[in-house]
């Protein structure tokens, strides 16, 4: 079969072994590829994340040296099933996957190891217990975006934001778009979103965000509709000196016992959340920096190289901070029926495919946010220009 393969950080298309699926394992003819941006950085940064991935257990992830078939954002056709397998789906059936097969008792991740090639190809093996059939009526090229989509959404399932707190969504790149869109569905009112990019502003528009600001021009954090309540140290403390001078003024009330059941029910005073999806240096401590008190930061920007930030700044301010990657298996197949069922749009995200002749030239593409935010891969095209 045909597959784009990177070795060093050249892509090439070239004809290698077919797959074939091992017990509990489908194989799928792939109908569409997306690109993510993490392909982009694993095509220059592999060694880096490869260290960080052998830090944490996991010793296959692909090293700049090795050859790699990317591609973690899958959508295909069922072609065939290995041993073991309940044989859900007809062949021929409409498909997408988490990107993660299991050889044994050993997990590996699609697209970003040798030991588990991606959606850059003809053909891919995935999981059978990990594929979802995709809702009658949606293409392929959108029910592909289940993947990225699904990342966006477990950031915001992480996030536990409320329908009334405002969010903020720093960098409007595939995965603020899909935090955007997602916080929408989620039902959130008030959804603020900063890039530096006109385009993407543009795209943020269109998948939801409330106000979209170009942070060379206006504080992304001084736009919402309404000040924030604790937008500051002195705000803080104030509310306390206001809050017990009411509480003492009730005869023989214990007032302590209110703050106890505040914190019984995780009431009490709280700030916006902010979602991270630049994923470059500097960005966890800029935004601690200039955010009001009591935010809950939420990191989905991947950052491959070192960074620095001063813990007393979210000390000070009692932030909240979560990183968040990938989704559950839950979350993937609600994000799918999100799509199916119109709840969230992918349509503006995508923004051109290639074949896989064409891979080489949109990994150029992308590097110029006024034009793309997502490109497709359709191994039967021809195209070679996004």
């Amino acid at each position: 079969m045909n597959a784009v393969v990177c070795h060093r950080g050249e892509l090439s298309v070239r004809e290698v072994p077919a797959p074939r699926p091992g017990p509990g394992q489908v194989l799928l003819n792939v109908a569409r590829a997306g690109i993510c941006g993490s392909d982009l950085h694993l095509r220059v940064h592999a060694d880096n994340l490869a260290d960080l991935a052998a830090g944490v257990g996991y010793p296959d992830a692909a090293r700049y040296d090795d050859e790699v078939i990317f591609g973690h954002e899958i959508c295909g056709e069922v072609a065939d099933y290995g041993p073991g397998t309940e044989k859900r789906w007809d062949k021929g059936s409409l498909v997408v996957a988490m990107p993660m097969i299991r050889n044994g008792r050993t997990p590996q991740l699609t697209g970003s190891s040798t030991h588990a090639s991606g959606a850059y190809a003809d053909q891919i093996v995935v999981q059978e217990s990990m594929t979802f059939p995709v809702p009658d009526g949606l293409p392929a090229e959108h029910a592909v975006l289940t993947e990225p989509t699904a990342v966006g959404w477990h950031a915001v399932q992480r996030s536990r934001i409320g329908k009334k707190q405002v969010a903020y969504v720093i960098g409007c790149g595939p995965v603020g778009l899909a935090v955007i869109a997602t916080l929408k569905a989620a039902g959130v009112r008030t959804v603020i979103a900063s890039d530096f990019s006109p385009r993407r502003r543009q795209l943020a528009t269109q998948c939801g965000a409330d106000v979209v600001v170009d942070p060379r021009v206006q504080d992304p954090f001084g736009a919402a509709p309404e000040p924030p309540k604790l937008g500051s140290v002195p705000a803080y403390l104030n509310l306390g000196f206001d809050t017990m001078e009411k509480l003492r003024k009730v005869p023989n009330l214990p007032w302590w016992l209110a703050f106890r059941a505040m914190h019984a029910i995780g009431a009490g005073p709280s700030g916006p959340v902010v979602f991270e999806c630049v994923g470059v240096p500097g960005m966890i401590q800029s935004i601690l920096a200039d955010a009001p008190m009591m935010t809950k930061l939420i990191v989905a920007g991947g950052c491959l190289e070192p960074d620095t930030f001063q813990p007393m700044m979210g000390i000070i301010k009692e932030a909240d901070v979560l990183f968040s990657t990938g989704y559950t298996p839950g979350e993937y197949r609600d994000t799918l029926h999100m799509l199916a069922d119109g709840t969230v749009d992918p349509a503006p995200v995508v923004t051109g495919t290639v074949g896989l002749g064409g891979v080489a030239t949109a990994f150029d593409a992308l590097g110029n946010p006024e034009k793309h935010a997502k490109i497709l891969i359709d191994p039967r095209s021809a195209a070679v220009t996004p």
